[in-house]
């Protein structure tokens, strides 16, 4: 045999040899946004869940900053080891697409598993002359730029999904993107100084059952756990449409296959906890799960859609 086929051996050997031994130590997850967000308690909660088939202390560390991109690329450079570990929401495939990054979550970090969502709720104020999708849809069309969507910014989350709808619908609806964020966006909603806005449903469940807003439907694939009496887009006539805040789990590109699967393994295990999915539940989180390759395969689609959507005139301010 000759020495470069015996160095790829011992190569090879070494590192399958680490990812049988994985974990030797603790294991940290990097999150881009301060205590309390919702990705913060989905990565405690599943995270010390997760110590029990790491057989290791799982770590969480806050690293805010720059849309939860600072914490993005410092886990891309880190060791591809399977012992930092990043925390990523929809706000790292928005952030790169509007500001034409380099950075690729997809490529530059390796998909674990899709932990979870927070859906998006499209709601009115009870002043819009519309009770389902269609009415609103025609209320749009027959007096344009009259109705308006009130967003936490531009290129947030809720921002693109008022901009998806629009292309989706057809319609002109004014975004009005609110420097003070989602908390002020929404007091403008139930005052009627708006009359649109996409927001979790955990936050609107309350002002839907107080009559304070009307809920029209969920901006996700599937029901909120919170408000399941919504139905999704799909259901209320607007196929194709997915706009949901997700959160995942990845590592830094190149990590040994073997310990990504022993790692989306046990993240889906915690997922699988009745304590955890109930704890998640009450947060306003939908548990969801999945493998490697799907998350995957969620992330470059996520990335193609606001490509496309911050293409479109209205949006790409």
């Amino acid at each position: 045999m000759s020495t470069l086929c015996i160095g790829i051996v011992m190569v090879a050997a070494a590192g399958t040899a680490s990812a049988q031994i994985y974990p030797a130590q603790p294991v940290k997850i990097v999150i881009g946004f301060g205590p309390g967000s919702a990705a913060d308690i989905l990565a405690r909660l599943v995270g010390k869940q997760m110590e029990v088939g790491l057989g290791q202390p799982v770590i969480v560390e806050n690293r805010p900053g720059n849309s939860s991109m600072i914490a993005a690329e410092a886990v891309a450079r880190a060791p591809a080891d399977g012992y930092t570990l990043f925390m990523a929401t929809i706000a790292n495939t928005l952030n790169p697409a509007e500001t034409k990054s380099n950075f690729n979550l997809g490529r530059d970090l390796a998909p674990i598993a899709l932990l979870g969502t927070v859906p998006n709720v499209l709601v009115a104020h009870p002043s819009v002359p519309a009770n389902n999708l269609r009415e609103l849809i025609a209320l749009a069309k027959s007096k344009p730029d009259s109705l308006t969507f009130g967003s936490s910014g531009y290129a947030t989350a809720s921002y693109m999904a008022a901009e998806l709808f629009n292309a989706k619908a057809g319609t002109k609806i004014v975004s009005v993107p609110y420097q003070g964020g989602s908390n002020q966006a929404l007091s403008d909603l139930l005052s009627g100084r708006i009359t649109l806005m996409f927001n979790v449903a955990a936050t609107l469940a309350p002002h839907v059952e107080a009559g304070k807003l009307k809920a029209f439907a969920v901006a996700q694939s599937k029901r909120a756990l919170s408000m399941p009496d919504v139905p999704t887009l799909a259901e209320a006539g607007m196929e194709g449409f997915d706009a949901g805040i997700w959160i995942g789990l990845l590592a830094p590109s190149g990590t040994p296959p073997a310990i990504i699967e022993k790692l989306s393994t046990a993240a889906n295990d915690a997922l699988n906890a009745e304590g955890v999915r109930a704890a998640l539940r009450q947060q306003g989180t939908d548990p969801v799960g999945g493998t490697p390759k799907e998350f995957a395969d969620f992330i470059r689609a996520d990335i193609e859609k606001w490509v496309a959507v911050l293409a479109l005139p209205a949006a790409g301010k």
